[in-house]
């Protein structure tokens, strides 16, 4: 799921997406930037947070640092799934139930929306079939408050071990590295 952007000063950018369907809306969405730059328009990205309505006092890169503290935050765990174990991983109940707990969110319908948001802008991942399902809006919404929908952070170390498919062995043995910037895989 990598792919390559070479800028005009040939200066070569690896991208990986966790999955197929988000590397291909990445390179649908660079193309479209692409074409509109070339065009002499502009180009703008519709906005998670105009699209669901967001309230402007929601800071998703603060309330993203929160889930990640090690003390107070989401809890990452290994979790089992049709003898496959998803490790650094948690569920969407358990996001939902952090943010209820944290009183970042007055109800649960109001958690999938942001919950969603945060999906939508990276900051989640969606692990196992039944998450990247909904984020690929095969659901009513593309983030689930269910105990067996998985989801990781990106940074997380996630990987999937166990009766998996090639592209999750792939993924644990070959793209393992070192990150030397935000955004850059180091291949071994």
């Amino acid at each position: 799921f990598v792919f390559k952007l070479t800028a005009a000063k040939q200066q070569d950018h690896f991208f990986q997406a966790a999955y197929l369907e988000e590397r291909d809306a990445w390179v649908r969405d660079i193309k479209k930037a692409i074409h509109c730059l070339d065009g002499g328009q502009r180009f703008a990205r519709k906005s998670t947070r105009k699209s669901i309505r967001l309230p402007e006092t929601i800071n998703l890169s603060a309330l993203y640092i929160s889930m990640k503290d090690p003390e107070k935050g989401v809890k990452e765990l290994k979790l089992e799934k049709d003898k496959r174990v998803f490790n650094h991983c948690f569920t969407g109940t358990c996001v939902i139930d952090w943010l209820v707990s944290t009183n970042s969110i007055r109800n649960r319908k109001e958690g999938l929306l942001l919950a969603s948001s945060l999906l939508s802008e990276g900051y989640l991942q969606p692990a196992g079939d039944t998450s990247k399902a909904a984020a690929e809006g095969l659901s009513d919404t593309p983030f689930l408050d269910l105990s067996d929908a998985f989801y990781y952070f990106p940074d997380s170390g996630f990987f999937c071990e166990g009766y998996s498919s090639d592209d999750d062995v792939v993924m644990k043995e070959e793209f393992r590295g070192t990150i030397v910037k935000q955004g850059c895989l180091l291949k071994q």
